[in-house]
């Protein structure tokens, strides 16, 4: 009697290559015990060729919530191309900040020895509320007090890394320390501050529909936190430049 032979089991490569892409990242990051909030850059658990599968799964499940909401993708022309146009904008553009890797900054060290105010700004900022995925647009302003041993960074530098912080679904709080945070870890000043000032479309689109909301929010750091006379002479500018 011959034995009965079974078929030959899939290598685990071969299981994982069958998996959706948003699985296959998913279960490095868990595996690494790696946080996957909204506004957490992922890039270094994404390999290549799977951020094009990733836009075509979100593709196919973008399709299905049109279908949910009752939309003839079919025979309406408005919609037929809403569910790509929608993927792309998501994975590669308004949320592009948690996919790619940090953009290159190039510090040069600070050979005067400068160690008076800087301040950069108002830098334009888009993000997305993670509560509703409305826009939130705004502007932020960066103080910096360098010293002798700070890293020194150019105009346009800031305003690569602030698109890359803001570009991912947030809440405003939490913005403006992950950007503080990021340029402390480059120029590691004195004293650090970040202002922004946005407008949020969950308000003026939905609920209470008020177009004249705006959400302050401020860090400080090091000596602008306990300089009181640094602090006022920081905020004093912005009021002259706003």
């Amino acid at each position: 009697m011959l034995a009965k032979v079974s078929p030959p089991r899939l290598a685990t490569e071969d299981i994982a290559a069958r998996m959706p892409a948003s699985d296959r990242i998913r279960d490095r990051l868990i595996s690494a015990g790696q946080r996957y909030h909204a506004n957490d850059n992922i890039a270094d658990f994404i390999e290549d060729g799977e951020l094009g599968e990733l836009q075509d799964e979100v593709q196919a499940r973008m399709q299905e919530v049109l279908h949910a909401l009752v939309i003839d993708t079919d025979n309406d022309h408005n919609t037929q191309g809403t569910a790509r146009r929608v993927a792309k904008m998501f994975v590669r553009e308004v949320f592009a900040g948690r996919y790619a890797a940090a953009p290159a900054v190039t510090a040069f060290p600070n050979v005067s020895h400068l160690n008076e105010l800087m301040i950069v700004g108002p830098l334009k900022v888009r993000s997305a509320c993670s509560h509703h995925l409305c826009p939130i647009l705004g502007q932020v302003w960066i103080g910096v007090l360098p010293n002798a041993a700070s890293d020194l960074i150019g105009l346009s530098k800031y305003a690569r890394l602030a698109e890359w912080v803001l570009g991912r679904p947030q809440i405003q709080e939490e913005a403006v320390v992950m950007l503080a945070d990021a340029l402390e870890r480059r120029i590691r000043p004195d004293g650090l501050a970040v202002v922004m000032q946005a407008s949020h479309f969950c308000m003026h689109w939905r609920g209470v529909k008020d177009d004249g909301a705006m959400m302050h929010n401020s860090v400080m750091r090091g000596a602008f936190l306990k300089d009181a006379t640094l602090r006022r002479e920081f905020l004093s500018l912005l009021g002259e430049r706003g």
